[in-house]
Order: structure tokens, then sequence, then C-alpha cells
């Protein structure tokens, strides 16, 4: 492989120097020196944002109000596994929490991660 002169991305300023030169190469051709060169780059600043800018998991309603969203389904798709309107109703406003049997039907009919349902979350004030 030809040298393509990129160095690791150790601190801010390398980080912003990484970025600039990421959107200088955006139209680099693949297979070219410069698209080699956007390649690595990316890898390096994907490697440093998820030292130094991790993503926290989303607690178990943000990950089912975005299912619903990604899907585009309505409250009333989640009955079977949640229960009746007025439970759904609740564990979405953060006044019911999700029961062992509503995550096993999340995760059977929806393919959600049980792992992700089980985490702990906060519950709307004089709820639970």
């Amino acid at each position: 492989m030809s040298d393509i002169g990129v160095h690791p991305v150790r601190n801010h300023s390398d980080y912003e120097a990484a970025l600039a030169e990421i959107e200088r190469l955006m139209s680099a051709a693949p297979g070219t020196r410069e698209g080699d060169r956007l390649d690595v780059l990316t890898t390096l600043v994907q490697a440093y944002e998820m030292q130094h800018y991790p993503i926290e998991a989303p607690d178990p309603v943000s990950l089912i109000e975005h299912l619903m969203e990604a899907r585009g389904l309505t409250q009333r798709d989640l009955e079977p596994a949640l229960g009746t309107a007025a439970q759904v109703s609740e564990v979405l406003n953060r006044r019911r929490p999700l029961s062992l049997e509503m995550i096993r039907a999340l995760h059977r009919q929806f393919g959600l991660p049980a792992e992700a349902l089980i985490e702990e979350y906060p519950l709307a004030r004089g709820a639970g």
C-alpha cells in the first residue's frame, strides 16, 4: 500500500484537523490514494469519537419510542405486547414500569433486545 500520510488522532486538535481533511476528501473515488486516505481518516475519527464521545444506550421507553418512529407504529400496534390502550399509554408516559411479561412480548414481537428493556429508567412522579 502506498503511503497515504495519516497520523493518529490523539487530541481534539488532531480530531478537528482530521474532520476538515475528511470534508475535503468526501468526493474522493474509492481505490484512489485520496479514497484510501478518506477511509483511514474516517476509521481514526470514529475510534476517537467512540472513546471521547460515547453514546449512551437509550432507556427502555426511549427504545420503544424509537421503534415506533422507525417502523411507523402507533400506540395501538403495541397493545399485543403491552396490554390495553391505557397500559400502553401509561408505559409510554412513564407512569407504569415494564413488566417481565411485557419485556418478553416486546422482544418476541419486535426483536427488541431484552437486555436493553430490563434496564431501570425513571418513572413520572408518583408512578410505579
